[in-house]
């Protein structure tokens, strides 16, 4: 995983969970997960989640989608710490553990798990090609990779909308496109690759987003977070809409299996 300060804090965490649902840090909430993993059975199966965040879906993979085995991994201490008091409120120590991880290679031997999955998580992870390689390693023969990520329409240049909003969210976003991350796969091992692009769904979605932040229940959200933080954000969400409407950011599903 790729080197990442504290970028959600107390307060954007807060934030985030806000718009997104308690525990979510990234849109579409369980519905969102259930479709990244449609077709596919976690009974019985030991599953790493990379990013795991606050701990929602981490949690979610065991309880409600029957993993019997997570490991999420995060690079950020406050997040895995609540995701670490969110599993032990949940009495589920025994299913789930939460590890907070350095920059590099997964911390696991060869084909050590059934599937992988992650949630938004890899734009903060720069090399693509390194990543996918790490994930067929630690997977086991038949098993899957299975993941959302926010990813941009093409590579080299981006627009100056796009630089501009990568800029306002200033969390070192590493974005690539769609080709990028099938080329990564498919040299990495993988076959039955699938992308797909969710930039209408999310795209009508940040729309009313953005108006619920800056219309009438501005005032409520800022006296639940702060009149700064959530003016810095009604900026970012103003910026991201432009790219989504372009379909320059492109959200994804990405989907590979290895033999």
């Amino acid at each position: 995983m790729s080197e990442n300060d504290d970028h959600y804090d107390d307060a954007f965490a807060a934030f985030l969970e806000e718009i997104w649902g308690e525990g979510y840090l990234s849109p579409g909430g369980p519905e969102e997960v259930s479709r990244v993993l449609i077709g596919l059975d976690l009974t019985g199966k030991r599953v790493l989640d990379i990013g795991c965040g606050t701990g929602a879906i981490t949690l979610s993979l065991a309880v409600d989608h029957g993993a019997a085995e997570v490991v999420g991994l995060d690079v950020e201490a406050t997040v895995c710490a609540l995701a670490r008091n969110r599993v032990e409120v949940a009495g589920a120590s025994d299913r789930v553990e939460i590890a907070q991880v350095t920059p590099g290679p997964f911390p696991f031997e060869d084909q050590s798990f059934d599937l992988v999955f992650s949630k938004d998580a890899i734009i903060h992870i720069g090399d693509k090609e390194a990543l996918a390689k790490d994930v067929f390693r630690v997977l086991r023969p038949g098993g899957c990779f299975a993941a959302s990520d926010w990813l941009t329409s093409h590579d080299g240049l981006l627009s100056p909308a796009m630089q501009r909003y990568v800029a306002l969210e200033d969390m070192d976003f590493q974005v690539a496109s769609p080709a990028r991350y099938e080329r990564a796969l498919a040299e990495a091992g993988f076959t039955d690759i699938s992308t797909t692009n969710r930039n209408a769904w999310y795209r009508d979605i940040a729309i009313d987003e953005l108006a619920m932040l800056s219309g009438p229940r501005r005032p409520e959200y800022e006296e639940k977070c702060g009149a700064d933080l959530v003016a810095d954000n009604i900026a970012t969400w103003e910026a991201m809409v432009a790219v989504l409407k372009t379909g320059e950011l492109c959200p994804h599903h990405l989907r590979g299996s290895k033999p």
